[in-house]
């Protein structure tokens, strides 16, 4: 397992590079200026300086090696100089236009860091900033959502074509083919203005440092994590339970009954556990959409998360914002893949990567 996973690790390295130059190269043939949302009355020439400031103005593979250094070597350095800082929880930056991360090198010898061209600060720290709250949503919608299609999936698929199955099939479809936009909407008009239970709108800025102001974040949340959650849970429960359909009816399970094991023992420790392989997958590709943030969602209930800063940059034209969230999307999911196929050997002693 261990040679496996070095492996993946060090062919996850061109992938990764290979995604990085593709998500760099679409970026550079989208259409648009980063400029076009000043004033017309700008004339021409400064605009130009304008551009050539944002470092429009060097060759293509010049701005790609510079994002390279920019994202795997100078971020990482102002991490760790925020993690290792006492004295103040915001990452060490000088007083200066462009956010220079200098550590303890001279002006001459610092580093720019990747800047967003619609916030005028350094990209990471408005993800870091906006984090919390999508984890706050999205993370607590999708724990929620396993807690609920895994019962419900092995139950529906136990008790085939039951009362309990045709409803849970017919909640599930509803749930995954009706979208955010409209269900989001659906439960405003529902919740918050006919029966006023919760608030129409996430406030970002809240804080919790109270039972009351628990509460209120618990009621903020309600709305959000329910739509999520609908979505989340049909996906998963269905994938449960067409697994579970499948090892049901198999030569292991009948062995197991006629050697007298008690039907609990057969469902919860062989059954599930050979189901759970094909869940892995849906879950464990599924983590990255919780930092990515649920777009559409957080746009209903205004919560200021990282799929909110997505569509704002692109609105924008912000390419290093864009670029950076797109290329942080797709390490995710790299990492992920390999905790799946780590799992994969450890729920099924018969895989083996050797």
């Amino acid at each position: 397992m261990l040679n496996y996973t070095i492996r993946r690790l060090i062919i996850a390295v061109p992938t990764l590079l290979f995604i990085a130059l593709t998500i760099f190269l679409l970026l550079e043939l989208a259409p648009g200026d980063p400029v076009a949302n000043q004033p017309l009355t700008i004339p021409p020439e400064v605009r130009e300086l304008m551009r050539k400031a944002l470092g429009l103005g060097e060759p293509m593979h010049i701005r790609f090696w510079k994002w390279l250094v920019q994202f795997f070597w100078i971020e990482p350095q102002v991490f760790i100089d925020w993690l290792t800082t006492t004295s103040s929880l915001a990452p060490i930056l000088p007083d200066t236009d462009f956010f220079i991360a200098c550590g303890n090198n001279t002006a001459a010898e610092c580093d720019p860091r990747i800047l967003s061209w619609q916030f005028r600060s350094p990209v990471m720290d408005i993800v870091l900033q906006r984090i919390p709250q999508t984890l706050w949503v999205v993370g607590t919608a999708y724990l929620v959502a396993i807690v609920i299609a895994i019962p419900v999936g092995v139950y529906s698929a136990y008790r085939q074509y039951s009362w309990f199955d045709n409803a849970g099939t017919f909640v599930t479809m509803v749930g995954f083919s009706v979208p955010p936009f409209f269900s989001g909407v659906l439960v405003i008009v529902i919740f918050s203005v006919q029966l006023n239970w919760f608030p129409s709108i996430y406030d970002t800025m809240h804080e919790v440092n109270n039972w009351d102001s628990f509460m209120f974040q618990i009621k903020q949340m309600t709305m959000p994590v329910m739509v999520l959650a609908l979505q989340i849970t049909s996906q998963i429960s269905r994938f449960m339970r067409a697994s579970m359909l499948d090892n049901l009816n198999l030569d292991y399970v009948r062995t197991a009954r006629a050697k007298g094991m008690t039907e609990n023992v057969v469902i919860l420790a062989h059954v599930l556990r050979n189901s759970m392989i094909p869940v892995v997958t849906v879950i464990a590709l599924g983590i990255p959409q919780i930092f990515g943030g649920a777009i559409i969602t957080e746009q209903v209930f205004k919560v200021n998360g990282i799929g909110e800063m997505l569509i704002r940059a692109i609105e924008a034209n912000d390419i290093p914002t864009v670029q950076t969230l797109t290329f942080i999307f797709a390490v995710l999911i790299v990492i992920f893949n390999l905790v799946a196929d780590i799992l994969y050997g450890i729920l099924d002693p018969r895989i083996r990567y050797d």
